[in-house]
């Protein structure tokens, strides 16, 4: 059986940051790692949630929101995905939009985006000062983050 491509890559020595995972066409898929695996620290279910309902509320809320096809975690537990449409967004914009939704999340004040029974399914471990955290420590791993630095450490 083929084996998937991110299986590939050596989690063992991928340290937080923004990584090419792959391209589709015109689609390209981001891999927003947070945590390492091998570390143990995997994001809590509510962290991941959290900051899914917030980022992807500001991606579909931006300027660039015609490129955002989704945003969302990974089953690892370890990140998020963000796949967009690169005839309409390149990669260094990408990058941009990611540097300034996580800050924007980082400070963010309003009410945590679908955070009752009819719009999610799990709402009651949406946790509003939790995701700032953790965006706030995302915004410091990606600041500075190029297009030269998309590529896996083992690529």
């Amino acid at each position: 059986m083929e084996r998937i491509a991110s299986f590939t890559v050596d989690h063992t020595v991928l340290v937080p940051g923004l990584y090419l995972s792959r391209r589709d066409g015109s689609v390209v898929t981001f891999d927003l790692r947070f945590k390492r695996p091998n570390a143990g620290d995997l994001l809590s279910n509510a962290e991941m949630h959290s900051v899914e309902h917030l980022i992807a509320t500001l991606l579909r809320n931006s300027d660039r929101s015609d490129a955002v096809i989704y945003f969302g975690p990974m089953g690892c537990q370890t990140g998020f995905y963000f796949l967009f449409d690169e005839s309409q967004l390149s990669c260094s914009e990408a990058i941009a939009l990611l540097q300034r939704c996580f800050a924007d999340a980082a400070v963010y004040d309003g009410p945590m985006p679908g955070k009752s029974a009819a719009e999610c399914g799990n709402y009651v471990n949406l946790d509003l000062p939790l995701a700032r955290t953790c965006c706030a420590w995302y915004v410091d791993r990606i600041a500075g983050w190029t297009e030269a630095q998309l590529v896996y450490p083992n690529a």
